[in-house]
């Protein structure tokens, strides 16, 4: 790795050989014909968003235009000229467009550079995120019509593309969109939708999906409609809608959240109850992948800040990444990392799968595709916490300042456990999966075992280990099955189960490749995560034969390949 202030303007992509080799396993032939694309906005990310977020975060977040010196109603959302810029040049570098051009790109590629983009800013990401999401309703279930008309002011790579948004949270909550209070009124080919939608990020972007009710239609989830609603209509003046306030959140401070009164809003119906609500859950699946990328975004930059201020300061004779604890830090950040990674783009690849799939097929590669996505939502919204926090105590009182990015990186990794759904929601998905009607339990069950069964005699301590846990998973969802309050009890607990069995099964695989190209590193990297979240050793790991992380630290901190064997069982 190049030194701390080398770092400053890196490529998030070129050092980063992790990430290529996920893609290059999972894209095949598809790796070179899309590498280009994805070093090049590595590099930009590194450079001219990294330094545009700082600016925004710290000196020029947006803001509110309530009223205009003459004192009439303004209404305008305003972000300084630089993030604006910023945000132009994703989208013409392909964030969205590449998924639909006539060489369309799988939508791995995209939401690698989702991956990326978090790194520098998530407050970037997000739109990013949503406007992935709008595009993808349109362009696989919009009205013939709709998608002519709309999917391309999202899709275009001319710097002209509209953003997008979601807009599911009212005052009750997030989570329980059943509860839906937004009405939408028929007007001959439009509709018009009054409601409050209370937490809405993005809210000026151009073009939002949002839930509402019809006048005459039921209560809960099957009485909802899905609405496009642009932000001006096509005489150019303003869709009717007022911005009450912006939020004051935690973080991503350079994202404008708003709480939004529709009045009489123009709106076009994407899809009729009960249709609206698989829609808008579509769109959130896909936020949710896009949301692990920016969880194992920020342990990425995380792990790097940390190790490059490491390397660098020297306290008590030594530079302090050559002291034990200080390494013990950083390679749980690390393990962490490359578990989530691994979870994160199985999601992501899923999603081409599922995308692709036929109608023979598409069931069960549905059911997966929700089953990683979950728990990828999961398991790295909560380790992006843990690594930003690490992050910051191994620079110690440096790091909690502003002169590094790592406060901010703290301050935006705790949304990544409540955007798209905090995990209470994402277990009562695992829940209805797995003890449900869609068969999830055997879906998973035989994935697992599938790769355990592919890895080779090397690895058959770790194939022992996670056998054993898989039976004491289907013992748990036994208990689950059998008795509806031990399933509201311990549905969280079982799906933290289920991430740490698939994402350690992940590992394995990875490793049983890397074996055979004589690397051992992977393997390394499996043991620590399988140790930490399944047989952590005696005596808290005081042993003398753990030495063997600490004569390896270097290759495994900087991806390099571990020729010997040599490890404990």
């Amino acid at each position: 790795m190049e030194s701390q202030a080398e770092a400053r303007k890196r490529d998030l992509f070129r050092n980063d050989p992790n990430l290529q080799r996920l893609l290059k396993r999972s894209l095949g032939l598809g790796y070179a014909r899309w590498e280009p694309d994805l070093a090049g906005f590595g590099a930009w990310v590194g450079d001219a968003v990294d330094s545009a977020a700082s600016y925004t975060d710290r000196q020029a977040p947006p803001y509110l235009e309530t009223y205009d010196a003459q004192g009439r109603i303004a209404n305008r959302i305003h972000r300084n000229p630089t993030w604006a810029a910023t945000s132009r040049e994703a989208y013409e570098r392909g964030v969205i467009g590449l998924n639909y051009t006539s060489d369309p790109a799988p939508f791995e590629v995209t939401f690698a550079m989702g991956y990326l983009l978090s790194q520098a800013d998530v407050s970037l990401h997000c739109p990013v995120t949503m406007t992935g999401a709008v595009a993808y309703v349109l362009d696989r279930h919009g009205p013939p019509a709709i998608k002519a008309r709309y999917r391309g002011e999202l899709t275009r790579m001319d710097g002209a593309a509209l953003t997008g948004g979601t807009w599911a949270t009212e005052l009750h909550g997030g989570s329980d969109i059943g509860g839906t209070t937004t009405t939408a009124r028929s007007e001959g080919d439009h509709w018009r939708l009054n409601g409050l939608k209370w937490f809405v990020s993005n809210a000026d972007g151009g073009l939002s999906l949002a839930t509402a009710r019809p006048e005459g239609a039921p209560t809960g989830t099957k009485g909802l409609g899905l609405y496009l609603v642009p932000i001006a209509l096509e005489d150019g003046t303003l869709n009717p809608m007022r911005f009450r306030r912006l939020k004051d959140k935690l973080g991503t401070k350079g994202l404008p959240t708003a709480e939004v009164d529709l009045t009489e809003t123009w709106a076009l119906e994407v899809a009729p109850p009960p249709e609206g609500f698989a829609l808008m859950m579509a769109a959130l699946e896909f936020s949710r992948i896009h949301n692990a990328m920016a969880s194992i975004g920020l342990q990425r930059r995380a792990f790097v800040e940390a190790y490059h201020y490491a390397s660098e300061r020297k306290a008590f004779g030594d530079v302090i990444l050559h002291y034990p604890m200080v390494q013990d830090e950083l390679l749980a950040i690390l393990v962490t990392l490359e578990a989530g990674a691994a979870l994160a783009f199985e999601a992501a690849h899923g999603f081409d799968i599922a995308d692709r799939a036929h109608s023979g097929d598409a069931d069960e590669a549905r059911v997966w595709l929700r089953l990683a996505t979950a728990l990828a939502k999961y398991m790295t919204g909560e380790d992006s916490i843990r690594a930003c926090s690490r992050a910051i105590e191994i620079i110690g009182g440096n790091g909690y300042t502003y002169d590094h990015v790592t406060p901010r990186l703290l301050r935006d990794a705790q949304v990544m456990t409540v955007w798209e759904g905090p995990a209470n929601i994402q277990a009562l998905e695992i829940l209805r999966l797995v003890a449900g009607r869609h068969g999830g339990d055997k879906i998973f069950a035989a994935r697992i075992e599938a790769m355990l069964t592919a890895a080779s005699s090397t690895l058959g301590w770790f194939v022992t280990t996670l056998r054993s846990e898989l039976k004491d998973w289907q013992a748990a969802l036994a208990l689950i099955r059998a008795d509806p309050a031990e399933a509201r009890r311990h549905a969280r607990r079982l799906m933290a189960l289920m991430a740490d069995i698939l994402a350690a099964s992940l590992l394995l695989v990875e490793a049983e490749e890397g074996l055979k190209q004589g690397d051992h590193r992977k393997q390394r990297i499996a043991r620590l995560f399988i140790e930490a979240r399944f047989q952590p050793p005696a005596r808290r790991g005081i042993l003398p034969q753990q030495d063997w992380v600490y004569r390896e630290f270097e290759a495994l901190a900087t991806c390099q390949p571990v020729a010997k064997a040599g490890l404990p069982i």
